[in-house]
């Protein structure tokens, strides 16, 4: 038995509730997503300072070899350090 509070009567809410048999979806095949060139950027900028900060800032192995070829009295030739300087002058726009 079901007591109706304050003179309501809590069945009647559920039988008034009716479904629609004749809904219609709406559905859209064309969505899409655009991202501005300056988003973009900023999310290479981001990915770019990440590696960065995680990439250690000396590569002892790569030390280490230089300091031997540098030993060595034959690796120091002409031709080696005109590439040398070569490499330098381009990785700085010269």
């Amino acid at each position: 038995m079901i007591n109706g509070v304050n003179s309501v009567n809590p069945l009647n809410n559920v039988q008034n509730i009716r479904k629609t048999g004749n809904s219609t979806r709406v559905t859209s095949d064309a969505d899409s997503i655009s991202v501005s060139k300056e988003a973009v950027e900023m999310a290479e900028a981001y990915y770019l300072d990440k590696v960065a900060a995680e990439t250690p800032d000396v590569r002892a192995d790569k030390i280490a070899e230089i300091k031997a070829k540098i030993k060595d009295p034959a690796y120091l030739s002409d031709a080696v350090i005109q590439s040398a300087a070569e490499k330098f002058m381009t990785s700085i726009g010269l």
